[in-house]
């Protein structure tokens, strides 16, 4: 029995069979050809541009990131903070072994 993986890859498959022979039926009856070509050309074009639409405004509207520098500095800060919270609490231990 197949997974339900292989059965929608087995409808996926045959659908753009069926799109293929739809598409070449199309291209190839003189009537419809040219608005078909055009129509084909436009889904094209209009999507490669609005993937880079896309790509420009992301761009445009994401804020720079941080100069490695100043990640490093962050770090740097909090590691001391860290070894001197871990030094503060093994004192406080031995004060109250004490």
């Amino acid at each position: 029995m197949p997974s339900k993986d292989q059965s929608i890859g087995a409808i996926i498959f045959v659908g753009c069979i069926v799109g293929i022979i739809v598409y070449a039926y199309f291209v190839f009856n003189p009537p419809t050809a040219v608005f078909i070509l055009q129509l084909t050309g436009l889904v094209a074009v209009g999507g490669i541009l609005a993937i880079g639409a896309w790509i420009g405004w992301t761009m445009a509207t994401t804020p720079p990131p941080k100069p490695i520098e100043e990640i490093e500095k962050d770090l740097e800060e909090s590691s001391e903070e860290k070894t001197e919270e871990k030094s503060e609490g093994e004192t406080e231990a031995k004060s109250e072994q004490s």
